[in-house]
């Protein structure tokens, strides 16, 4: 990925952030099929191995956990908030008319290396933490106990569970560093307007720096 020094991402804390509040990554791999990419809910722990382990899981009938071989190297994508950016937010523009309409985003790509995990204790970990944390906001979470073990022991069966052990980051946060504070500020007040707050917050938190 192209990542210019200003709009590089070093800071730990606003990876993880990122991958917190964007969970669904897009799992690129490589195989003799050739390249494929799977949309995948991950749970990252931050403390487990070098950087970190992402797990989740995907389909039996999804052909990746056979064609990917054990340990091969793999990407996964976060994809944080995104909007377009008018040319016409910008005060200097209406003064010069020297500026083009460009696109505002914060992304992580993660490398490392896959496991394929098809054990049962495995996948029923996975899917009882990932719904822990997905249904956390629900009156009454739903849980894995509220179905009959014969259906979820078949759900089970019906899944494979993946392991990614990270060794690097790679993270870019492009909210208009480049452009000067009254530009800035424009194009966060026009996003205000739209209802995008919150990658008009984290614009917001650029003018500081």
């Amino acid at each position: 990925m192209y990542i210019p020094a200003h709009f590089a991402i070093t800071d730990p804390q606003v990876l993880h952030r990122i991958m917190g509040e964007h969970p669904l990554g897009v799992l690129v791999t490589s195989s003799a099929s050739g390249l494929d990419a799977n949309h995948i809910p991950f749970e990252f722990n931050p403390s487990a191995g070098k950087l970190g382990v992402l797990t989740g899981h995907v389909a039996r009938a999804n052909p990746l956990w056979q064609q990917c071989l054990q340990g091969a190297d793999v990407m996964v994508i976060f994809r944080g908030d995104e909007t377009y950016i008018s040319p016409n937010w910008y005060p200097s523009k209406h003064e010069t008319h020297r500026q083009v309409p460009t696109w505002n985003y914060e992304v992580v790509h993660v490398f490392g290396r896959l496991t394929v995990r098809d054990d049962e204790k495995f996948m029923r970990s996975v899917v009882s933490r990932l719904t822990r944390t997905h249904e956390s906001q629900e009156p009454k979470p739903w849980k894995m106990g509220d179905s009959t073990p014969e259906y979820i022991d078949g759900m089970l069966k019906a899944i494979v569970g993946i392991e990614i052990a990270i060794e690097r980051f790679e993270g870019k946060s492009k909210l208009s560093q480049n452009r000067e504070p009254r530009d800035l500020q424009g194009a966060v007040d026009k996003l205000l307007e739209q209802g995008k707050t919150s990658i008009a917050q984290a614009m917001v938190k650029t003018l500081g720096k």
